[in-house]
């Protein structure tokens, strides 16, 4: 047997991912799988499209994929799996702000029991995998004691030209935030009294590929879909807002850099997002889709929602100097491959009932 390691964990323990069958999930299998690793992937498949991607990852790699049908709120077979993975990639999540104010005990239910359930797995695990958090931007709130200029298309952070350090004060608002701030917490601590290899990524804005986009969740995706269709767009507040955003294909580079260096930055937390170089407003993002279509995008606008950050970019020379990472797909880019792969799979992503207003570039809807 090969006594290779990586960040700690022999390569031949099968990758274990949380969430799997969601959009960074299994996008993250696919990455694995491609290199002839063995994957598990739990998911309770609540949300849309789920389905449809682990079926599409069954039919690329069989064997080498186990599927668990599971929920992190209760105990079970899953936990199992964990005591023999080498890397736990924790995902699973309720994921929208949204949601979270209207139904706050689910949210914290998913987002903090279900993570002290993944992590008491991991402690009891004799392989004592390396752990892997995706938590979020929400965890620094909305940011009222930066100063915020409003230019003619977007917000600017004024005084913080790079974005903002894992050094900026946490300050958890909405359920969803206090959710995801207390498992952030819970994944760091962990590490620190525990010993556990634990790395906490609070992800800004990630699109791609297998994303099924919703109005309250992956609103980049969800902007290219509605625009694609035809269909209007609601834009909640006066579409300054920034975010940086990041090409999934970047975020799983981050993830295998944490893995690989697991134990030299183990209990810490890093930014992860596109950077001050990969930003966009809603505004830009509506004059690119109409540019890329060649038609106009419609939409409209209603009320701020509650806790959005009027900007929000990471500043992530941390992961630059400690991971060796940084991103490398353009917002350009990124976006016309987005643009691509929705349109390639039309009938996958569009919701069912949902009839196109104009046909899609380069020919008729199928």
């Amino acid at each position: 047997m090969s006594k290779a390691r990586e960040g700690g964990q022999r390569s031949e323990e099968p990758v274990l991912i949380t969430g799997g069958a969601g959009f960074i999930g299994s996008n993250l299998a696919d990455c694995y799988l491609s290199q002839g690793r063995n994957v598990v992937i739990l998911d309770n498949f609540s949300r849309r499209g789920s389905e449809d991607n682990a079926a599409w990852l069954l039919s690329r790699y069989g064997g080498k994929l186990k599927v668990m049908r599971a929920d992190v709120r209760a105990e079970g077979a899953w936990q199992d799996e964990i005591a023999q993975a080498g890397v736990v990639f924790h995902l699973a999540a309720q994921v929208a702000v949204t949601t979270s104010v209207a139904d706050p005990r689910t949210d914290f239910e998913i987002n903090a029991r279900g993570t002290l359930n993944v992590l008491e797995a991991a402690r009891a695990a004799r392989s004592k995998p390396v752990v892997i958090y995706s938590s979020t931007n929400k965890v620094y709130g909305s940011l009222e004691a930066c100063r915020v200029v409003a230019e003619a298309s977007r917000y600017v952070l004024a005084d913080l030209p790079e974005g903002i350090p894992e050094t900026y004060p946490l300050d958890f608002q909405s359920p969803y935030g206090c959710s995801k701030g207390a498992a952030d917490q819970y994944v760091l601590d962990y590490g620190r009294v525990y010993g556990l290899k634990t790395v906490v990524f609070r992800q800004s804005c990630i699109y791609g590929p297998r994303q099924f986009g919703l109005e309250d969740q992956g609103w980049v995706a969800w902007f290219a879909l509605r625009a694609l269709a035809g269909l209007p767009i609601t834009i909640y507040g006066d579409g300054k807002q920034v975010r940086d955003v990041l090409y999934v294909d970047d975020l799983l580079a981050a993830f295998e850099a944490a893995v690989r260096r697991a134990d030299d930055v183990a209990a810490q937390a890093f930014n992860i997002g596109g950077g001050p170089e990969n930003t966009l407003s809603l505004r830009e993002l509506i004059a690119m889709l109409e540019a890329e279509l060649g038609r106009p995008v419609p939409h409209s606008f209603e009320r701020w929602r509650p806790a959005d950050q009027r900007v929000f970019v990471s500043d992530i020379r941390k992961a630059s100097a400690l991971l060796g990472w940084r991103p490398r797909v353009s917002v350009q880019d990124g976006i016309r491959r987005l643009l691509r792969w929705l349109k390639d799979h039309w009938e996958l992503v569009m919701p069912e009932g949902t009839q196109p207003r104009a046909p899609l570039p380069g020919g008729a809807c199928r």
